[in-house]
């Protein structure tokens, strides 16, 4: 019967761990720097281990807000916080299992009579904005730091990006681990005033009753991991912000360290011992957190990559989801006490059994009277038992019933989804053979198209090889007349008659003309400056600051002219081209693994 109750809990686990493991793991996984079998394995074993060593903490605290004694109530108050939450995230609105329980929890208290704590209450509230603001805070200088470091200590591309896979696996691993310890309390804490397992000694290791139930609550954390998280990781971490591995790194070290912080008795004695107030032990909503820590790394970055418009749903869930959650447990708590006649908490006895313990040390102080009384008090006391037993065995049909309805709706909802997704199926089959109705229609349309694109491509070609003719044309007569200036000066030299020496002059100075301004030249750039307008255009938008000079060499890379021959198009030296390539080169930004001609013809 214990287990039976036990379902809404489970539930709400299974939930947590479908939902919030992406706050841990998703960026990892989403941008492939992780398996998702490793997310689920070390995620998995880790959150389990938070939620037997840690999770007392936050449970404690809210107990303090309202200690349910009956298990019906401690089911329904679950079952309550899991229905609100489902109700949120239907209506893609942010919504907390941390904010859910406590206002299922207040919810108990306005039905069974019972004031609520606003002390508690008040610091509970208070870790909500408390929360994400420390998220911020500390994603803020871890980022800071990882930027310095990374800065001043110059890495290897492959062991950086080694260094964040295991980076992410650790701090994955402390960020499960946390999530399990602060989280825990949430799937488990109303369960503790009601349920008692005798303690398990396990190799030594002795388990309270506490710590059973959060193991069983760890356990279907784990479970939500491994069967329902996976669309999510894959997802989550694009809609606040992009995130670059680094960053989601710092993201789920900030979350862990607060969920960690707001979860530790032992850092809470610390404050106390050095004279500072403690450190409210209660549970964090995650999720919120995270968007705390990436609102921090984008503060870093100046703030413009933020999408404030979230915020402000953000803040709704803060106020929709615990008042949700608080009218739904009043209403269910109220189908439960009357419609299935269900013990839900109500304090009518507490008065009697103080008596009746006071008796007991009477009897023991006082004598015969009192011991009349006593054995009063131990008749009363067996008659309750049986009461109590009767109780229990009263709980089974109407617990049955529950569950059943509780397993059906569940049944129904997961039906209903899968028509809506047959439907959806059916929709972009029909939109898809509308689609290839319209694409048959288009086929002599692009048959047509691609006829003139080809006519094109064969024309581009074929002025590409004219361009390369012209260029080897000019190339030759160059080298020609360079030949014949150098023939010219040689044979100059031996004559000594002063007219054939004025002639010869005026030959050298014809040819120096004929190269300096020649008219194929002038219509090899013309054509150079057609033929590549669009990568001439590109390239200027892309960078604004290059010549005409700088252009035309570009224009002749694309060719794939070598510098000798460019140098004998432009009537310069090879060294020049040399020196107007490495200029170029480096205006551009070409990476150094790339070749000059690489890049510009890629571009």
């Amino acid at each position: 019967m214990i287990f039976l109750f036990l379902t809404s809990g489970l539930f709400l686990g299974w939930a947590l761990g479908a939902n919030d493991a992406a706050n841990v793991f998703g960026t990892a996984v989403g941008s492939r720097m992780l398996k998702f079998k490793t997310a689920v394995i070390t995620g998995s074993i880790f959150v389990v281990i938070g939620a037997v060593l840690q999770g007392a903490g936050a449970s404690d605290t809210l107990g303090e807000l309202g200690n349910i004694p009956a298990i019906a109530a401690a089911f329904t108050v679950a079952l309550s916080a899991a229905v609100a939450v489902f109700g949120m995230i239907k209506r893609n609105l942010p919504s907390s299992t941390s904010q859910a329980i406590v206002g299922s929890i207040i919810g108990w208290n306005f039905y069974v009579g019972n004031s609520t704590d606003t002390n508690v209450l008040f610091k509970i509230v208070s870790t909500w904005v408390s929360g994400p603001v420390l998220g911020a805070l500390f994603s803020f200088l871890f980022f800071m730091i990882i930027k310095k470091v990374s800065r001043s200590v110059k890495i290897h591309i492959l062991y950086r990006d080694a260094f964040i896979r295991l980076g992410l696996i650790l701090v994955g691993a402390f960020g499960a681990y946390s999530l399990g310890a602060n989280n825990i309390a949430n799937v488990m804490g109303v369960f503790v005033g009601s349920v008692n397992f005798p303690d398990v000694n396990i190799l030594g290791f002795v388990l309270e009753s506490k710590q059973q139930l959060f193991f069983i609550g760890g356990l279907a954390i784990a479970l939500g991991i491994m069967t329902y998280s996976k669309r999510v990781m894959k997802t989550v971490g694009q809609k606040l912000m992009p995130l670059s591995p680094d960053a989601a790194l710092v993201v789920v070290l900030a979350q862990a360290s607060v969920l960690f912080i707001f979860s530790s008795k032992t850092l809470s004695n610390a404050m106390v011992s050095l004279g500072l107030p403690p450190i409210p032990l209660v549970p964090v909503s995650s999720s919120q957190v995270v968007i705390g820590a990436i609102i921090g790394v984008g503060l870093y970055k100046g703030g413009k990559e933020i999408k404030y418009g979230i915020l402000g749903k953000i803040a709704l869930g803060w106020i929709t989801t615990p008042l949700t959650a608080g009218i739904i447990s009043f209403f269910m708590l109220f189908f439960m006490n009357n419609v299935f006649n269900l013990d839900v908490g109500k304090q009518v006895g507490n008065q009697n059994l103080n008596h009746n313990k006071n008796l007991q040390v009477s009897a023991i102080v006082s004598g015969t009277d009192s011991a009349q009384q006593l054995k009063a008090y131990d008749f009363r006391a067996g008659k309750k038992e049986n009461s109590d037993k009767k109780l229990i065995g009263d709980y089974f049909l109407p617990g049955i019933t529950i569950v059943s309805l509780f397993t059906a709706l569940i049944f129904i909802y997961l039906f209903l989804l899968k028509r809506k997704e047959n439907f959806v199926l059916q929709k972009g089959i029909y939109s898809l053979k509308r689609r290839n109705v319209e694409l048959q229609k288009l086929e002599p349309e692009l048959e047509t198209l691609k006829a003139k694109s080809q006519k094109l491509d064969e024309e581009l070609k074929f002025k590409h090889d004219e361009m390369v003719t012209m260029a080897m044309s000019i190339i030759r007569k160059n080298e020609f007349l360079d030949r014949l200036k150098k023939q010219i000066i040689k044979h100059k030299s031996r004559i000594n008659d002063k007219e054939a020496v004025e002639l010869l002059n005026g030959l050298l100075m014809m040819i120096v003309q004929n190269i300096s301004a020649d008219h194929e030249c002038e219509k090899f750039r013309m054509h150079l400056n057609e033929l590549h307008s669009d990568f001439l255009k590109r390239l200027s938008e892309e960078f604004p600051g290059m010549t005409n000079n700088e252009k035309r060499l570009a224009a002749m890379l694309r060719l794939n002219l070598s510098s000798k021959e460019i140098a004998s198009i432009l009537n310069i030296s090879p060294k020049s081209v040399e020196m107007n390539r490495y200029r170029l080169r480096k205006k551009l930004k070409v990476p150094a693994k790339m070749t000059l001609n690489d890049f510009i013809g890629q571009f």
